[in-house]
């Protein structure tokens, strides 16, 4: 047994792996980190970026993919066959939760971030070409995309909601998957317990850009007791959408689709590894311990949790200190909500950025090889 174990036998966490890499299915490393107590998968276009042009165990099935097809549907295929292999490394894991866990998520094309029919399409496009039941579709949280989330989940597919960067936001997903739901029981749906969700509320990049506030604060004239706030406001602000997580399933309206077998939608804290070195490098994964959580790490992350993680139950504790924080950072003018506004601006252009990137790394690769 590992902490990794312990997580989620003690406190109810699933750890899972923030990265995905062909090597490491073919040589076994994925399946060790699954037997010392990893319990999902996620990807997204950046680490994909990293992963095919950053090795050439790619080369080979790409070369014979652009005989035939665009660079971006050979993309698209490189990409489908690793989450198929990792589906089938985590199928166990997923077996013997009874579907609780086991999941690999791949995200829909970032340039969607704004188009919701073009979202729900892919959405719905990659769960049929994929047809596994522990995959989860990854759409983004912005407010064109939450009506994606909604259909799909009435529509019975198991979705990864990401990028989420403020408890607004956060409400708006727990709706779109509650209401989803009830979609799905009124079109005759008996059995809930198929569909899975997480909502993917993302950790580290919230105190980079609270803490960039807070030191522009107090450098135009702010009082410097400010400063002591840095490095409080990510994990504050999740704690608080533990509890939102915890008010919203419960009562009768949740209650009625329990019944039917519904899933509660789990909280997954994303962006966990440290980007301040000052602080601990568990700083995102220690302080959020507990039920009905994921904790999806780089890594390197994981290697710091296996070597001196702490297995105990935080992610509830004093929520009128993590309260204050915010009121805090609200009273001195850091507006949480704008704060998540620019997050997710630059979350959608990264992962935009990473994909253009990389087709134009393909492009290249490709005219090299059809060059001879």
């Amino acid at each position: 047994m590992t902490t990794l174990n312990d997580l989620y036998e003690q406190q109810g966490q699933s750890p899972w792996l923030d990265n995905l890499r062909r090597d490491w299915l073919q040589d076994g490393t994925l399946a060790g980190l699954v037997a010392q107590g990893i319990r999902g998968v996620t990807s997204n276009p950046t680490i994909f970026a990293k992963a095919i042009s950053g090795q050439d165990t790619y080369d080979e099935q790409f070369g014979a993919l652009i005989a035939t097809a665009a660079v971006e549907d050979a993309y698209w295929d490189l990409v489908v066959d690793d989450i198929r292999a990792a589906l089938a490394v985590l199928r166990p894991v997923y077996d013997a939760s009874h579907g609780g866990d086991g999941f690999v998520s791949v995200e829909v094309a970032p340039s969607l971030a704004h188009d919701t029919d073009g979202t729900t399409a892919a959405a719905r496009a990659l769960h049929e070409r994929i047809a596994e039941p522990n995959v989860l579709v990854k759409i983004p949280a912005t407010p064109e995309c939450v009506p994606s989330i909604r259909q799909m989940i009435a529509e019975g597919r198991s979705i990864n909601v990401t990028l989420i960067f403020s408890l607004t936001r956060y409400a708006e997903v727990i709706e779109a998957y509650v209401s989803g739901l009830e979609a799905l029981a009124a079109s005759g749906a008996d059995d809930l317990s198929s569909v899975a969700s997480v909502a993917s509320f993302f950790i580290s990049r919230v105190d980079t850009e609270v803490d960039r506030r807070i030191e522009a604060a107090v450098a135009a004239g702010a009082d410097a007791g400010l400063l002591g706030l840095r490095g409080q406001a990510a994990v504050a602000q999740a704690r608080l959408a533990y509890a939102l997580f915890a008010e919203t399933f419960t009562g009768p309206r949740w209650e009625a689709l329990a019944a039917r077998g519904a899933r509660v939608q789990r909280p997954l804290w994303a962006s966990t590894s440290t980007k301040n070195p000052a602080y601990p490098d568990l700083a995102y994964v220690d302080t959020l311990i507990g039920p009905d959580t994921v904790n999806t790490m780089p890594d390197g992350t994981v290697a710091d949790f296996l070597d001196h993680g702490a297995v105990d139950r935080t992610v509830d504790a004093d929520r009128a200190a993590a309260r204050a924080v915010i009121d805090q950072l609200d009273a001195a003018g850091i507006d949480m909500e704008d704060v998540a506004g620019v997050l997710e601006s630059e979350g959608v252009a990264s992962f935009a950025a990473s994909f253009d990137d990389l087709m134009a790394t393909l492009e290249a690769k490709a005219a090299a090889l059809r060059a001879g």
